[in-house]
């Protein structure tokens, strides 16, 4: 019995076209309101008709960005406020998240059970939530801001 459960646990494997599709729409999202010229530190806000993104651009090199995205909700003393770090590859044109709020590094594949309940695609569900954070409208608005 252990054997086949010891099989169930190593058999994940990792669909890596279905990731980098993932992160290619995400690229596609994220482009559409990604300033050209912006430097380290500049802040902007990204709203639509179903919410408002607040991003920080962390890093910005010749073909990549890191950027932090999150979405207030409205109740922080409820629910905490969804934050991702994402490197945006623009000589690959793809946005994968590195970090999220709990999650300061992730893998490709987490064994499961495991002692923070991660689920073996972690990495793939944490970048399809970017991507449902992202959709916030086809028309959308920037403003810029300060440095917070």
């Amino acid at each position: 019995m252990s054997v086949s459960l010891n099989k169930r646990r190593h058999s994940y494997q990792v669909d890596v076209s279905r990731f980098l599709a993932l992160c290619g729409r995400n690229y596609v999202h994220i482009l559409r309101w990604l300033p050209i010229t912006c430097v380290e530190g500049e802040c902007w806000q990204v709203e639509g008709d179903f919410g408002c993104l607040d991003v920080k651009l962390l890093e910005n090199t010749q073909y990549t960005q890191l950027i932090e995205i999150s979405r207030s909700i409205g109740l922080p003393q409820l629910v905490d406020t969804p934050k991702v770090v994402v490197r945006v590859y623009h000589d690959a044109k793809l946005a994968e998240v590195l970090t999220s709020r709990q999650i300061y590094r992730l893998r490709a594949v987490y064994d499961y059970p495991n002692v923070r309940m991660y689920h073996r695609d972690e990495k793939y569900q944490v970048n399809a939530f970017l991507e449902e954070l992202l959709k916030i409208d086809n028309h959308t608005r920037i403003i810029c801001q300060s440095e917070s």
